[in-house]
C-alpha cells in the first residue's frame, strides 16, 4: 500500500501525479468542465502554442497557475467560443500542459482561446519518514503524509 509506494519512491526523492479532489478541474469541483472555463490567451494569427492555466482570484491580484499535468482525454479547447476537436485542430501534451494548434487551425488575430480540463498536481512526499501507529494488531494508522507541489 502506501508504505510500499513511499519506500519505492525513496521518500522526498521522486515526484508523482496526485489528484486533489478539492481542486482538480478548470472549474469548481462540483461542476463539469466546459471549453469556456479558463482564458488561455488571445490569438495573433501566428502563435500556435498556449499553456493551460487556472486563474484564482479576481481583479485585484489574480494568480495564474500553470497546469502541467492535464488528464488525458479531458482537455476541451474553444476559439471565440467554438469548441475545437482534439487531434484535428489541436493536441495537448499531458506532461507539460502545452496546447498546440495544428496547421490551418492557428487562432486568428484577436481570437479568444479558452479551455476546460481536469488535472493532476505534480507532488512529492515532504518527509523521509512515515510514522505508523501499530496500537492494534494487524492494523496500522498513518495520521498524516505531507505532500508538497513540485513547481515548474
Amino acid at each position: 500500500g502506501v508504505i510500499a509506494f513511499f519506500e519505492e519512491g525513496r521518500g522526498k526523492l521522486t515526484g508523482f501525479r496526485w489528484r486533489d479532489r478539492l481542486d482538480c478541474r478548470s472549474c469548481s469541483p462540483s461542476r463539469a468542465s466546459t471549453p469556456l472555463d479558463q482564458q488561455l490567451g488571445t490569438g495573433d494569427g501566428a502563435r500556435s502554442v498556449f499553456q493551460l492555466v487556472k486563474r484564482y482570484g479576481a481583479a485585484h491580484a489574480p494568480y495564474l497557475r500553470p497546469i502541467t499535468k492535464p488528464v488525458t482525454g479531458t482537455v476541451r479547447i474553444a476559439v471565440n467560443g467554438v469548441e475545437k476537436a482534439e487531434g484535428v485542430a489541436f493536441t495537448c501534451d499531458a506532461t507539460t500542459g502545452l496546447v498546440t494548434f495544428m496547421p490551418g487551425h492557428v487562432p486568428a488575430a484577436g481570437a479568444s482561446v479558452t479551455a476546460g480540463f481536469e488535472f493532476d498536481v505534480p507532488v512529492r512526499f515532504d518527509t523521509d519518514e512515515i510514522e505508523v501507529d501499530l496500537s492494534a494488531f494487524d492494523a496500522g494508522d498513518i495520521p498524516k503524509i505531507p505532500l508538497i507541489e513540485i513547481l515548474p
